[in-house]
């Protein structure tokens, strides 16, 4: 893996220092309640910078998942699988006199199929079981940003909370021709002005993944992107009116979660939790939810595939908790809104969610004037 040479951050992103002397405390403990101390101040700051102009998400995959995974020790469901639905967000924001664009978690689906976990899934339940009756396909990015109206050429920036499964480069392109999809030229990115945000620590782990690691990454694809498609910023950073991304590791060293500020308050994504329920155990009616909470003491119920750094991840659904606003829908259950949400299945039992977000859409999405990072 080569080391890319550092892009300077656009002049509209802020960093953000309210979590700052959490993040540096390296005793949990503390630092849950440095992270809690600093919420309120957080909050009134970020809605003070204003509102995201558009914030939509949209439905990419629906999968199955290893339920020891999912639901972590709450959980009751006997069946090894639960399924969530993967999707994707178009946000937009104005300043500097235009409007910004950026997608969350623009996954590719095809090229996720690739990961070793789930190349492993497929050769075991093969093609038709795994594509055919595990998986559902909604759409594609390229379907959703011409039914919005957006070219491909809109796009300002693409980000993921992390890179688990991702493989960008028909997005941002590459600089050597790709022996699997591209073997005679280097590829062209769909996206031919977007940048991808991406946290340095994710970036770093790559070329030396833990073997707890391993099955969820592709760092392979990564080695040819091209140095100047990338744009890496370390921790929190606001990117414009009520739009940021928080720096909240433990299910990887380099997640960041999505916030956005909206009508009915703020917003969070990312998939360090998989249900706003795992947010809210205590009121959830996922069998062993309710007792999973009283029992421990346990504010979150934690998406732990690596378990890479549990009390951290911890934490960060702590944070993530309470970042959000109440739910509209029911103010038990926060406005977190997973990347990839728990989903009913009939091969799934005992894990039906109670409570789900769905879909979001605030403000209309639009065509931004033509601008300059």
């Amino acid at each position: 893996m080569k080391t890319m040479e550092e892009v300077a951050v656009p002049n509209l992103f802020q960093n953000i220092s309210h979590f700052e002397e959490a993040h540096n405390d390296r005793n949990p403990g503390r630092q849950l309640q440095k992270i809690k101390k600093a919420i309120p101040g957080f909050k009134e700051w970020f809605k003070s910078t204003g509102e995201a102009t558009a914030y939509h998400s949209f439905d990419l995959v629906t999968i199955p998942y290893p339920t020891k995974y999912g639901l972590w020790r709450a959980g009751t469901s006997p069946t090894p699988f639960i399924w969530f639905t993967n999707r994707m967000f178009i946000v937009q924001w104005k300043s500097q006199g235009r409007t910004w664009t950026m997608i969350n978690e623009p996954s590719e689906t095809e090229l996720a199929e690739e990961t070793p976990y789930y190349d492993s899934l497929i050769k075991k339940y093969g093609d038709f079981l795994s594509r055919k009756v595990f998986t559902k396909y909604h759409g594609t990015v390229e379907d959703y940003l011409e039914k919005v109206g957006l070219k491909p050429e809109d796009i300002d920036f693409i980000t993921y909370d992390h890179l688990h499964t991702q493989d960008v480069r028909r997005w941002v392109g590459t600089t050597k021709p790709q022996p699997d999809i591209s073997p005679n030229a280097p590829i062209k990115p769909y996206f031919p002005n977007a940048k991808l945000i991406v946290q340095q620590k994710e970036w770093d782990i790559l070329p030396y993944l833990h073997p707890m690691q391993k099955i969820w990454y592709q760092p392979e694809k990564y080695d040819d992107i091209p140095g100047d498609r990338l744009l890496f910023i370390d921790g929190d950073v606001l990117l414009g009116p009520g739009v940021s991304l928080i720096w909240t590791p433990g299910h990887t060293q380099g997640n960041h979660s999505l916030v956005v500020n909206t009508e009915t308050g703020i917003w969070v994504t990312s998939e360090n939790g998989i249900a706003a329920e795992s947010y809210a155990p205590e009121e959830s009616g996922i069998p062993g939810f309710k007792k999973y909470a009283k029992k421990t003491g346990f504010e979150v119920v934690l998406n732990a595939n690596t378990i890479e750094e549990t009390a951290r991840q911890y934490n960060s659904m702590v944070q993530e908790k309470l970042m959000a606003d109440p739910s509209q829908a029911n103010p038990k259950f926060p406005q977190f809104f997973p990347s990839s949400e728990l989903t009913p299945n009939f091969l799934s039992i005992r894990a039906r969610p109670s409570f789900m977000h769905k879909r979001i859409a605030f403000g209309t999405i639009e065509r931004p004037e033509p601008g300059k990072v």
